[in-house]
């Protein structure tokens, strides 16, 4: 009963705050994952405010490693309670150590930490400690060591409790958990679906554990909301069979809308490794974990499915609100789509292969209703904003651009020759890029830095960041960029998420800090 009455008094609290800022409902303004939702579209609510100023910022890399002036390390996307708590992963070593903190979104003063003692899986490129929110806030949920997650619950309260769970027993766990954490790490952002079931990829060496003196296979692992708990194998998750040794890194789970499917990534690279290699897209039950479908991804220009996956990206499937789904790959021979890879488009049983984008490195669509730009005559009800970077490393222009996408009509991509989508509008990022030979490159710009781009549909726009150490909203009808909001010096780095607040507040990642911004 006192705590029916807590909740009951904190959700009163809740409504009284967002009346008094002038917010819409609560449950609608929430930012509880990667990319918002379970499919994620990035698709907020709005309005957004105007970012001119920063009310606040926060380290979410307390000893941020630069690869000569890169940082090749992927940040966890900050997220957003209903009640305007903003929760941000943090990594706290050099090589390691992580925490979660709960601040406040008016003054970022703080309202919680905890400290996970997650381990990082073999890498190339630093990978992600990603945490998700359960439905209506009701709890917080990070990855820790041996692949089990701590849940903190009362996001929004300084006097919170953190519990352990394993996906395969934590009685298993408590018998040897130095077993366990040598041989399981996990490896992609949590995803909790609308119900509040948890799911995330892991690896595994396949040591001899307690429970399973067979070892633990890498895969993907569920627990639900009641606490039932499984796992299935990357190798039974796909048509690759034992070709595929484990799921994407970074690359988290998305769900059909009705919730009953879920789509994740699998392939044959070797854990930390750097390399390429060949790679799944699954259809799973979403209760069961058992297999539905699956596509081998292959390049739509060539038709080949090698070298297209590697694990230092960071894209993620999007389902659109018609049901289909897309992700993000490199193409078969490097260099041959000037490293822009491209967005592969299946329908929801992924037995139909659908049109193409001509971008799909490192990027997790955006969904756009096609209300949001004025200028669109075509018949579709959605388009897809992704980067449309034309990098010089990989033979390109380095005329660097963000595209709104759509994915019914066609155009022949003047890069490859190949039917691609059709672009509907794109904006090129405004500063120049000194790093270039200017004489041979001299249209070269910073490339635009997002992995997952927030839509605004009421004021028609997106909040997008970029290298050049800026943010920025891009205006669908006027085609404009707006804001240039100074975060940080030019800093190339790993693909960052943008996201919205309940107030308006827009966040975004710059050389390894987060900024919160705000209209003057």
């Amino acid at each position: 009963m006192r705590r029916a009455l807590f909740i009951f008094q904190n959700s009163v609290l809740a409504a009284m705050v967002l009346l008094a800022v002038g917010a819409r409902p609560a449950a609608a303004q929430a930012w509880p994952g990667f990319a918002r939702d379970a499919q994620h579209t990035n698709l907020g609510v709005g309005p957004s405010q105007l970012p001119q100023r920063v009310r606040w910022s926060t380290a979410v890399d307390q000893m941020p490693q630069y690869s000569g002036s890169d940082l090749l390390i992927h940040y966890g996307s900050p997220l957003i309670t209903r009640v305007n708590t903003v929760i941000v992963p943090v990594k706290t070593g050099a090589t390691g150590g992580f925490q979660v903190s709960a601040l406040r979104a008016g003054d970022g003063g703080q309202l919680w930490t905890v400290t996970s003692d997650y381990a990082v899986p073999p890498h190339n490129w630093f990978p992600a400690f990603g945490v998700t929110l359960t439905p209506k806030d009701a709890t917080l949920v990070m990855p820790a060591a041996g692949g089990t997650v701590l849940v903190r619950n009362f996001p929004d309260s300084p006097n919170g409790t953190t519990t352990r769970v394993a996906f395969y027993g934590i009685g298993n766990y408590n018998a040897n958990s130095t077993a366990f954490n040598n041989a399981i790490q996990i490896c992609m952002p949590i995803s909790s679906d609308r119900l509040g079931n948890l799911y995330f990829g892991f690896v595994s060496t396949g040591a001899s554990l307690p429970g399973y003196p067979a070892g633990i296979p890498s895969g993907l692992a569920r627990i639900s909301n009641r606490g039932v708990e499984s796992f299935v194998s990357a190798a039974a998750m796909s048509d690759g069979g034992s070709s595929m040794i484990k799921v994407v890194y970074n690359s988290a789970p998305a769900f059909s809308n009705d919730g009953s499917s879920l789509y994740v990534a699998v392939n044959n690279v070797a854990p930390g490794s750097g390399g390429f290699g060949a790679g799944y897209l699954c259809r799973l039950e979403s209760t069961t974990l058992a297999k539905l479908s699956s596509v081998l991804l292959m390049d739509p220009r060539l038709g080949r499915g090698t070298g297209l996956i590697t694990d230092d990206g960071s894209g993620t499937p999007t389902v659109g609100p018609d049901g289909d789904v897309y992700f993000g790959v490199l193409e078969a021979n490097l260099g041959s789509n000037h490293l822009r890879g491209w967005l592969l488009h299946y329908s929801g049983d992924l037995a139909t292969t659908k049109l193409p984008n001509a971008f799909g490195w490192d990027d997790t669509a955006s969904v756009v209703p096609a209300s949001s730009v004025p200028s669109y005559t075509g018949s579709s009800t959605y388009l897809l904003l992704t980067k449309y970077n034309n990098y010089v490393a990989g033979g390109g222009d380095g005329v660097n651009k963000l595209a709104v996408v759509d994915p019914e009509n066609s155009m022949i991509d003047p890069v490859t020759g190949a039917t691609a989508m059709n672009t509907v509008i794109t904006v090129t990022g405004p500063t120049p890029d000194t790093s270039q030979n200017l004489t041979q490159h001299p249209n070269a710009v910073r490339e635009w830095c997002i992995n997952a781009a927030a839509i605004d549909p009421v004021q028609k726009c997106a909040v997008v960041n970029s290298e050049d150490g800026h943010v920025y909203r891009w205006d669908f009808a006027t085609n404009t960029l707006s804001g240039a909001l100074n975060l940080a010096p030019p800093t190339g780095e790993a693909y960052t998420p943008t996201v919205m607040g309940p107030d308006g507040a827009v966040y975004a990642i710059n050389n390894a800090t987060l900024f919160s911004c705000v209209k003057n």
